[in-house]
Order: C-alpha cells, then sequence, then structure tokens
C-alpha cells in the first residue's frame, strides 16, 4: 500500500511558518479584509465578530489597551506592544496544543500515547523501520518525517510513562517553548545541515543543494538574501559558520523580533503626534488598524475573556 504525502505535525515547522500569515503585503500594509477573513481564526471568529455592536468593540478594546499599558502612565510604548504580542503568540501556541491534546487522547486517560497519535494524524498506526529505506522517493520523504515525529515524541516524554501528558504533549508540539527540548531541537537541526558533522553550520551547508549556474555571471536574488541573512542575522562571531547556539536562531521563530516588527509599524501608523508611542485616543482614531493587527491577534482578542476580561 501506497503512503500519501500526509505531512507530519511537526510543530517546530508550523510555528516557522505562522507568523509569515500574520505579516502585512510587500509594502507593509495591512489588507483589512483579508486579514479579518483569514486570520480572526475562522469564519466562526469573522463572524462573531462582525456581530460585535461598534460600543462592544470599543469597550473591549480599551480593555485590552489597559491591560497592554503595563506602568499605566496611559500610553502604550513599543516594549509593552512587543511584550503583550509575544504573550498573545504563546497563549494562543498553548491553547491550540491543549485542543489538540483532547483530540488525540482517544481514550480519555489524560495521555496521548505514541498510537493515539498515529490514528489523529493518519487513521492507522504506522511502524517505519528505522534502518530500512524505501524506493520510493515520496515514501522516503514520509518515512524521514515520521521517524523524527517518533524522536521528538519519546524526547519530550520525561517520565517513564508510554504516552505523553499534556505538559510533554506541548513540549512535542512546541519544542521551542519549552527549555529541556532545546538540546533536541539543536541536535536535530544539526543532523539535517551539519554534512561534515564538525558541530557547525557552514554558509555552504546553510545555503543547501544550492550550486550556480556556471553559465550565471551572479547568484540570483535569493540566495544573495540567504547569504547576508547568514552573515548578518545568524553569524554574531563573524567566524562563517553556525554554533549551536547561533543555530537555535536559525531555527527557531524569532517571536520576539516578528513582535518588535509590529509594535514599530503600529507607532509608526497610529502615532499622530510623533512622541514614539500610542494614546487610547491615537488607538481609537486607528481603530481598524489595531484591530487587523497582531496586537489584538487580528480582533480575536475581543472573542477571548482571558484578554479583554478586566483580570488576566
Amino acid at each position: 500500500m501506497r503512503l500519501g504525502p500526509r505531512p507530519a505535525a511537526l510543530g517546530l515547522l508550523l510555528l516557522l511558518c505562522a507568523p509569515a500569515a500574520g505579516a502585512g503585503d510587500a509594502q507593509g500594509e495591512h489588507r483589512t479584509d483579508y486579514d479579518r477573513e483569514a486570520l480572526l481564526g475562522g469564519q466562526e471568529e469573522v463572524d462573531e465578530y462582525v456581530k460585535l455592536t461598534p460600543e462592544e468593540q470599543q469597550k473591549r478594546l480599551k480593555s485590552i489597551v489597559k491591560k497592554i499599558d503595563l506602568d499605566s502612565d496611559g500610553f502604550l510604548t513599543e516594549s509593552e506592544l512587543s511584550s503583550w504580542i509575544q504573550m498573545s503568540f504563546k497563549h494562543y501556541a498553548m491553547q491550540e496544543a491543549k485542543q489538540q491534546f483532547v483530540e488525540y487522547d482517544k481514550n480519555s486517560d489524560g495521555s496521548v500515547s505514541w498510537d493515539e497519535y498515529n490514528i489523529q494524524m493518519y487513521d492507522r498506526v504506522i511502524d517505519f523501520d528505522e534502518n530500512t529505506a524505501l524506493d520510493d522517493a515520496e515514501e522516503e520523504s514520509f518515512r524521514q518525517l515520521h521517524l523524527k515525529d517518533k524522536k521528538r515524541f519519546e524526547k519530550a516524554n520525561k517520565d517513564s510513562d508510554p504516552g505523553l501528558n499534556l505538559e510533554e504533549f506541548i513540549a512535542f508540539e512546541h519544542p521551542e517553548e519549552v527549555d529541556y527540548m532545546t538540546e533536541f531541537v539543536i541536535e536535530e537541526a544539526l543532523e539535517e545541515h551539519d554534512k561534515n558533522g564538525d558541530g557547525f553550520v557552514s554558509l555552504e551547508e546553510f545555503l543547501g543543494d544550492y550550486r550556480r549556474d556556471p553559465a550565471a555571471n551572479e547568484d540570483p536574488e535569493w540566495i544573495l538574501v540567504e547569504k547576508d541573512r547568514f552573515l548578518n542575522d545568524y553569524d554574531k562571531d563573524a567566524d562563517g559558520r553556525l554554533d549551536p547556539q547561533e543555530l537555535l536562531s536559525w531555527v527557531v521563530p524569532n517571536n520576539q523580533g516578528i513582535a518588535q516588527e509590529e509594535a514599530l509599524h503600529l507607532i509608526d501608523e497610529m502615532d499622530l503626534n510623533n512622541d514614539r508611542k500610542l494614546s487610547e485616543a491615537e488607538i481609537l482614531e486607528n481603530q481598524d488598524l489595531f484591530l487587523t493587527s497582531e496586537a489584538t491577534d487580528y480582533g480575536r482578542q475581543l472573542h477571548d475573556e482571558y484578554f479583554y476580561h478586566d483580570e488576566l
């Protein structure tokens, strides 16, 4: 029986992709209609957004603004906005993992076994031989992904029980959020990219299988961009290679950087008096922009009491 190319649930890869969906268009502008439809969390959330009266929207928005304002001085700084956005990222990642845990725990015993994970993901239990490669390239690619999932599953399991409890399941889905999984994340990245086994990732290894066209005078644009990222973003000590900690900054999504960029964008767009911070009046003046930004998770926070209720 041929296995279809069903993707494994690689939490790290999903998180790497997720922030890009929250960005603006190529010109850095927010696309309000697109954001509301695609980023509120589904049609149900869009419908709920529409049902809120303008008065209720404003009431909940004011409550959120007060919570972002950590020092209660009446203004939102870049730091306060960035911290709030990062907290929102983590909150929803954890909420999603908790919902998945219930779905995966087929017998409701408070633990997700490897078999239950397989049944939820693939409708059957799959077991590959670790030492036997498959002839079909597509099937072999899937086997490799599945084995990586199994290795991460085993690493997330801290106790002697065969399945994962909720804490361990979160570590499995989001290893970048859990300290005891950091070493595993680095090891997995080195296994994939460190071709010569020296414990580092060189620029050539970073670029993967790319080889310049002999007929071309220079590298394509995307290669120039990747080289710039390697040299200026990741290789902090400028030694021409990424050590394990530098590698971590590449393979783990930089939510802090994304949050800072969004905070700066909001201040640039909404700061009417150029004091580099936002008052409640400035936010209400630009309410639509604020509600289609990561500061409110594209309006989703207006429907989550965790954010707009009087106490977090």
